[in-house]
């Protein structure tokens, strides 16, 4: 398996250099990432499941996806890209927003990301990629947001941190389309 790199940055989200993605979750260092939310025309958001084998979070609900931009990718690029090798789609993504935010996990590494917000809209049924996702589901903003407050073990936390700070913000970019 080929090192994956991800990008230091500080919290400026200038970049200082490149580290291993996993050194870089080890060291909890700061580094760019993002986020993807991809909604229909009944304004449901897609979410997924995360596959049973990944290094973190396996099978917690989450955003549509995120990943780590390349080296000399845009915040764009990226999302489109790791939509189509997550999701099995690609649609127009407009940047919304980025936080910064730290999350341990039990597995002894840390996120510790510069996440970058991206929002876009497609009608289909995704085409999952079963290595990255196991499942996928349509939900409301707002019966997600019930759901994080009765069942909050089911998800991410850079997804709860998203929608705990953030709800509002999404929820207006959305209505907006």
């Amino acid at each position: 398996m080929n090192e994956e790199f991800v990008i230091l940055v500080n919290e400026q989200d200038e970049p200082i250099g490149l580290m291993e993605k996993m050194e870089a979750h080890q060291k909890a260092v700061l580094h760019r990432a993002f986020s993807v939310f991809v909604f229909n025309e009944q304004n449901e958001l897609m979410l997924q499941q995360r596959a049973a084998d990944k290094y973190h979070s396996p099978l917690l609900w989450t955003n549509t996806c995120c990943s780590h931009q390349r080296d000399g990718e845009t915040n764009i690029q990226a999302g489109l890209r790791r939509l189509e090798e997550e999701m099995g789609f690609t649609c127009n993504l407009e940047e919304v927003f980025s936080f910064i935010y730290k999350a341990p996990f039990d597995n002894g590494l840390t996120e510790h990301e510069l996440d970058h917000v991206m929002i876009g809209y497609y009608n289909q049924a995704p085409k999952i990629n079963t290595i990255e996702v196991a499942s996928f589901k349509w939900m409301p903003l707002e019966a997600v947001k019930n759901d994080l407050l009765v069942h909050p073990e089911l998800y991410t936390e850079w997804f709860k941190i998203i929608f705990k700070e953030f709800y509002s913000h999404i929820d207006k970019v959305n209505l907006k389309n």
